[in-house]
């Protein structure tokens, strides 16, 4: 059997950078273990596999090379990207199936696409020196910030770090304590970010780590960026608006923009989107 890839940059920025992620349509007649081997055959961090569904527009999987993941950010955008280049789409809205649940997609005239991600949980605070340790930055310096570590999930449970101005690319992070660490916390991953200067057109920085799943660095994560909106609508207090623009996978020489938006009724977030822009960098045939 021959199964087509489209192969998609995500949260590219004036046509570059991005993080790139597969995408296979009609994918409703393939098993798990098909899609994790089409996930090994394609080697990017994600691959999402469309079908249809009898309630959502779509029900949309996603596959690490290692294992399924219940959402993907930036394989969301790309998978919407392509059904709208292909005009199996039109702009407007639409509904996705993932085991994150369901969730909106928006395709603005411009070929932006626009992502609901699930409301925050907060599921705790950890120490900084249990953080120091996975990611070779002193304790004293990441409190220097003043803000919490802070495990957030809008779809999959991430460890949002704030370092000091200029210590976001001194990260060397200890992959294997920090797949030990994901692993009996049941976490995913480790989003650390720098907040950008004043005057920036950035709101921030940003830096992923996902080794338990096979991703030693990501340049473009479009859960996190959620789950880093709703860190900073909670920690900056009143003196921001709620939308934001984030960049990522600068250390990696693949710098990607993602834009995120929180809505607020009574200081409680009501709803969390992410968005960007994507590109079809090419195709991949699979034969299982």
């Amino acid at each position: 059997m021959k199964i087509d890839a489209y192969l998609v940059n995500a949260f590219t920025f004036n046509g570059t950078g991005g993080n790139p992620a597969g995408v296979v349509l009609h994918a409703d007649h393939l098993s798990d273990d098909e899609k994790l081997t089409i996930a090994k055959a394609v080697g990017y961090s994600e691959t999402a596999f469309v079908a249809q569904d009898d309630e959502a527009d779509f029900a949309v999987s996603f596959f690490t090379t290692t294992d399924e993941v219940d959402f993907c950010g930036h394989a969301t955008l790309a998978t919407f990207s392509t059904l709208y280049q292909k005009g199996m789409i039109s702009e407007g809205q639409y509904v996705q199936r993932t085991k994150a649940g369901l969730l909106a997609v928006t395709i603005a005239p411009d070929g932006e696409i626009v992502m609901e991600q699930k409301l925050p949980e907060y599921l705790g605070e950890l120490g900084y020196e249990a953080v120091s340790e996975l990611i070779g930055i002193d304790a004293a310096v990441l409190a220097s910030t003043g803000f919490p570590v802070e495990v957030i999930s809008t779809g999959l449970d991430d460890i949002i770090v704030p370092v000091p101005h200029g210590y976001l690319d001194q990260i060397r992070v200890n992959e294997e304590l920090l797949s030990d660490f994901c692993r009996k916390h049941q976490l995913v991953g480790l989003h650390a970010f720098e907040l950008c200067e004043k005057d920036s057109d950035l709101t921030a920085s940003c830096r992923n780590f996902a080794p338990l799943f096979g991703i030693p660095e990501e340049s473009a994560t479009g859960s996190a960026s959620g789950a880093l909106a709703c860190y900073l609508s909670k920690h900056l207090g009143g003196n921001h608006s709620n939308r934001f623009i984030f960049e990522q996978g600068r250390a990696m020489n693949c710098t990607s923009r993602m834009t995120a938006a929180v809505e607020l009724k009574e200081h409680d977030i009501i709803k969390v989107r992410v968005g960007g822009y994507a590109h079809e960098i090419g195709q991949q045939q699979v034969i299982l």
